[in-house]
């Protein structure tokens, strides 16, 4: 059993260091642990720190690309390294790898694919009030998209077995964190969340330049999830409003035409019609979206087999077997 964890960075040579000095090298149920560095083309001596602190692997980027594309690199080469179980943690110091333990248990235990370390936002005292009300607001809505009971959505603390690693694909150049869940979610992944430790804050997120900008990221993130894995609902649900709306007034057009007063009632006639046409446009949308998104995961499943031959080579275990979590997708 290899445990790999991945450290996504970006300029992080002051705290480096830290981050892979907390993470234990020795693990209950685990065989071996390794350190992968994932460059994001800093410009300072991230590489220097990593390879004088003794981390197993770096990756480097040519230039910076992004947190979520680091971390589906980091998931890539982890897996090209005979990864079972991958630990995605953070280059800022934010969480404690004395929590590693804990947060692979479940995996090693086989009662959950995927674990989240629960840094309980509602309570840290390093978030503001509005960052505690976003923060519990947002895991509303991914548990509600992703049909999950997590605590923590955004929390960038998390262990993957193998399966889950393999079944991953981040669209998103934002950030990996809601997207995954909802992938996890629509394919009937089991998620749990892990209580964890975190350290005092050692410099703003770098993730967005504010607040404002950072919502309005997730937001999109969010939205382009759901139109992406639930297309047929979020447009049908749409297009029927607006067939709704649109009967309304054409309705009210009929009535005057029957009883002799249809002069001067064209306008409901032409908002209504218009409304229609919207609505029935929208409801075609809807099912050409779900064909694509069958066809998606179709394409999903492909490129998880791919992966699992490139395994088999590597390994030489059978590239043919699949897991029940495969199959959740395809209904």
């Amino acid at each position: 059993m290899k445990l790999i964890v991945q450290i996504p960075c970006f300029n992080e040579e002051d705290t480096l260091a830290d981050v892979v000095s907390d993470i234990p090298r020795q693990i209950a149920g685990v065989e071996c642990v390794e350190i992968l560095v994932i460059d994001d083309g800093s410009t300072d001596g991230t590489i220097a720190v990593a390879k004088t602190c003794g981390v197993d692997h770096v990756l480097k980027n040519k230039k910076n690309l992004g947190l979520a594309r680091s971390f589906q690199a980091g998931m890539e080469e982890a897996l090209r390294l005979g990864a079972d179980i991958v630990v995605n943690t953070d280059g800022d110091n934010q969480y404690r790898g004395t929590s590693i333990p804990d947060l692979v248990k479940p995996i090693l235990e086989r009662r959950a694919d995927i674990t989240i370390g629960d840094r309980n936002p509602g309570a840290n005292p390093e978030f503001t009030g509005l960052k505690r009300f976003l923060q519990k607001f947002g895991t509303a809505v991914v548990r509600n998209l992703a049909k999950l009971d997590v605590s923590d959505a955004v929390s960038g603390f998390r262990a993957y077995s193998r399966e889950a690693a393999l079944s991953i694909n981040v669209m998103t150049k934002f950030s990996y964190t809601t997207e995954t869940l909802i992938h996890a979610g629509q394919h009937g992944l089991v998620v749990i969340s892990v209580p964890v430790k975190t350290n005092p804050s050692t410099r703003p997120s770098r993730l967005a330049g504010s607040m404002f900008s950072f919502l309005r990221k997730q937001v999109i993130t969010i939205l382009r999830s759901y139109f992406m894995y639930r297309p047929l609902a979020a447009f049908l649900g749409a297009g029927l409003i607006m067939c709704t709306i649109g009967s309304v007034p054409i309705l009210r057009f009929l009535f005057y035409y029957a009883i002799g007063e249809g002069e001067g009632k064209v306008q409901s006639l032409i908002l209504g019609s218009m409304f229609l046409l919207a609505g029935y446009i929208t409801i075609i949308i809807a099912f050409l979206s779900d064909g694509l998104a069958t066809n998606r995961r179709l394409t999903e499943s492909v490129l998880q087999r791919v992966r699992r031959i490139e395994q088999h080579h590597l390994e030489g275990t059978n590239p043919t077997a699949r897991s029940p979590a495969e199959f959740a997708g395809d209904d």
